[in-house]
């Protein structure tokens, strides 16, 4: 014989006593439920007639899955504990509660505890405090869908990959916004955070400084809110990258150098010295801090036994020792420390060639070409050669710092316009920097 639940008893109130009546219901309760807690897994559910009719029989020994749950108790508006527990005359625990009081209940039946919890209330809890909105499977999609824009950000670009991008920092803050336990939710913090540090990246790829700053704020505080040390310093470097490329060298310094100060002998220091201080440093003249600076991330590089190859631009593992020195190159270049610069870019060029990379190419490129323009005795086909080899390894996808360096050496090319070299180098230039995306960074940099 059926068990008179509080949930048979609503149904048999409301005139939902057959599968299509409830079912129907159910399933605008769902999508009514999916909109207000921005779940939209939640539409989709349904109740097949064997599920009808275990509820309505009463016929459970286990409370229903999480989800179908929350549906029936925003379509009841009744805890589940209460819907599936027995109902007497009255259809609540207080009605029951005055029914014992009056004597109304068979004197063969022992009173009730006061201590005593009705165990359907207890698994109904704990099954609220654990229910997620966030399966494994989904947080490893999301976490090798960034590994993927992470490995092929420098063959396809920003443009392409940032629509990708944004999806999964979109998906991240839907899921945020529901229920997790703590585990699951602390990948979420992660996983979001590094998904604006990549958009972050990106900003100042196209040159959109006030966006990027934006995206490496919020992944700072994503990452600082679960104790995230290596995204953190991350999206710290990043930061640094994005001021640095704004002509804010003096903040870009001190952006590295607070981090750095918070942990110094971390791995993700070795981005942070660099990329972050070493170079705005050099922009600002300071060459024995430049090569302070230089050393302690070397160093570092020993320390972690760093890959000695050239590493992703945009990668969150360590700095490889070569891209370490790509850097030291672009600060010395700012120096004029012509032999250093040409030094350190020969000691690299195996590395950078076999690269994947075609903008680290391209940017070495494009320091060698303006320190050998620095040069006691200049030697401008050579450079030119370089800066034109510098335009076409970028091809139609231009970054800003591409942008930058080849437009700085045009202009540092101006006392020779006459030059033929001189000359087929701007003619190329101007061609290049024709494209919507580098005319947005000549934009943005004006």
């Amino acid at each position: 014989m059926p068990r008179t639940t509080l949930l048979r008893r609503l149904l048999q109130q409301r005139h939902l006593t057959t599968h299509e009546a409830f079912a129907a219901q159910y399933e605008r309760a769902a999508a009514r439920l999916a909109e207000l807690d921005r779940d939209p897994r939640l539409a989709s559910l349904q109740v097949s007639p064997r599920q009808f009719d275990r509820w309505y029989g009463g016929e459970l020994l286990t409370l229903p899955r999480p989800d179908a749950c929350r549906v029936l108790e925003h379509m009841l508006g009744r805890p589940v504990s209460q819907l599936f527990s027995t109902a007497y005359d009255g259809d609540s625990a207080h009605d029951r509660d005055e029914e014992s009081s009056t004597g109304q209940q068979a004197t063969s039946a022992p009173p009730p505890r006061e201590d005593d919890e009705n165990p359907l209330d207890i698994v109904a809890r704990t099954r609220q405090l654990t229910a997620s909105n966030a399966d494994d499977a989904t947080l490893a999609f999301l976490d090798s869908s960034l590994e993927g824009i992470a490995s092929r950000y420098e063959q396809d670009g920003p443009y392409v990959l940032r629509p990708q991008a944004r999806q999964v920092r979109q998906l991240a803050h839907t899921l945020l916004d529901g229920r997790q336990p703590p585990r699951t939710r602390r990948e979420l913090f992660r996983l979001a955070a590094r998904a604006s540090g990549l958009l972050g990246y990106m900003a100042v790829n196209t040159g959109d400084f006030a966006l990027s700053e934006a995206y490496c704020t919020e992944a700072r505080e994503l990452s600082r809110e679960i104790g995230d040390l290596d995204t953190d310093l991350w999206a710290c470097g990043t930061l640094s990258f994005s001021l640095y490329y704004a002509g804010r060298y003096d903040e870009a310094d001190a952006c590295a150098a607070a981090a750095v100060k918070r942990a110094p002998r971390h791995p993700q220091c070795i981005r942070l010295l660099a990329n972050g201080r070493a170079r705005a440093l050099g922009k600002t003249g300071d060459q024995r801090a430049v090569e302070q600076t230089i050393g302690q991330a070397l160093r570092l590089s020993d320390l972690h036994e760093v890959p000695v190859a050239l590493t992703s631009c945009i990668s969150f593992e360590p700095y490889g020792r070569a891209r370490t020195l790509a850097n030291a190159v672009t600060s010395h270049v700012a120096l004029r420390n012509t032999a250093q610069v040409l030094r350190d870019a020969e000691h690299i060029d195996d590395l950078v060639e076999h690269s994947t990379s075609s903008w680290s190419r391209s940017l070495v490129r494009l320091d060698v070409a303006t320190a050998l323009l620095q040069q006691r005795t200049p030697d401008i086909d050579h450079a030119m050669a370089l800066g034109r080899e510098a335009l076409r390894l970028c091809g139609d996808t231009p970054i800003s710092s591409v942008y930058q360096r080849s437009r700085d050496l045009h202009e540092q090319a101006g006392p020779w316009r006459d030059h033929p070299a001189v000359r087929d180098y701007g003619d190329e230039f101007r061609t290049w920097s024709s494209q919507p995306a580098a005319l947005a960074m000549a934009s943005s940099a004006s």
